[in-house]
């Protein structure tokens, strides 16, 4: 609705039925918004303050005359901290996608770095496999194509040729995986992508079996959002900053520290910028992904500065 003020300045008198069909809504919707900004304006909400609206032109005549929304006269921009986590959301979808999405997505993401002025400075790291066995796979699933696998298990240097129909490509904690009904196994299994060295079809069209079963939940989804950190004695200032649900001060200036987590990606940061002088104390698998970033970002330093 706040798009549509602007809109409607600019285009003094214009039908109803062509804004519904320029915003993809019905008439009836169109009217209800207009209802909704007729009653909208500047605090204090005199009639000078609230959007003018013609309304019985608009449900009679079928044409629209709106004023006095002066500050309205251009579309909403982004802010900074909206056009970067869109920009986050394309890259996702850009690397867990393939062909028409994919470019779509990755358009999308060029027109509004350069709409927003944020152009290298968003860096998503996700781990999603070669992008060849990624669109086949992807091919494979849309056409209900059985595959053989060539895949590299836990156990490093013991590969695997397992043949499954594949489900769907699901993402945790920046990993892609794929979801397979495993012919062997005769039941659901979990592949990483970037483990999977090759794909190759069987030229047998997959069976049916069901839904595809969602990811093992990770560790925030089974910690409630905790975490308890031990911190040292110059990391302590932490405390002052985010609120803590528990404290336990030591004799040598450290403390136990357990905090409310309402995102990983907010623990992560912290413990990049902490380093060494905070340890997690639970649950079991915080600060892997932080670890992994920092070890990237100095591969990556390494590489740009020798």
């Amino acid at each position: 609705m706040l798009a549509m003020v602007p809109y409607l300045q600019a285009h003094p008198g214009i039908g109803v039925a062509e804004v519904a069909a320029d915003y993809g809504i019905t008439r009836r919707q169109l009217l209800a918004d207009l209802n909704v900004l007729w009653m909208c304006g500047l605090p204090g909400g005199l009639p000078d303050d609230l959007i003018e609206i013609d309304m019985d032109a608009a449900e009679s005549e079928g044409v629209i005359h709106l004023s006095n929304a002066d500050y309205l006269s251009r579309p909403m921009r982004f802010t900074p901290d909206e056009a970067v986590a869109l920009l986050v959301a394309l890259q996702a979808v850009a690397e867990m996608t393939t062909g028409p999405v994919r470019e779509a997505a990755r358009s999308a993401a060029r027109k509004l770095s350069e709409a927003t002025g944020q152009q290298d400075l968003v860096w998503l790291s996700v781990s999603t496999g070669d992008e060849r066995i990624r669109e086949t796979l992807a091919s494979a699933i849309d056409r209900r194509q059985r595959v053989r696998l060539t895949y590299d298990g836990a156990a490093r240097g013991v590969t695997s040729y397992p043949e499954v129909d594949p489900a769907e490509i699901q993402m945790r904690d920046s990993i892609a995986y794929l979801q397979a009904w495993s012919l062997e196994r005769q039941d659901w299994r979990t592949y990483r992508l970037d483990r999977i060295a090759d794909v190759a079809l069987t030229g047998q069209s997959a069976d049916k079996h069901g839904s595809a079963p969602e990811l093992p939940e990770g560790w925030f989804d089974q910690s409630n959002g905790e975490v308890t950190l031990e911190l040292a004695a110059s990391a302590t200032w932490v405390v002052d900053y985010y609120p803590a649900r528990e404290i336990q001060n030591h004799p040598d200036g450290s403390a136990t520290v357990r905090f409310a987590v309402a995102d990983p990606a907010w623990l992560d940061s912290l413990l990049l910028r902490l380093g060494d002088q905070a340890r997690v104390r639970s649950p079991e698998g915080v600060g892997s992904a932080a670890a992994a970033a920092a070890r990237e970002a100095i591969e990556r330093t390494e590489t740009l500065f020798g």
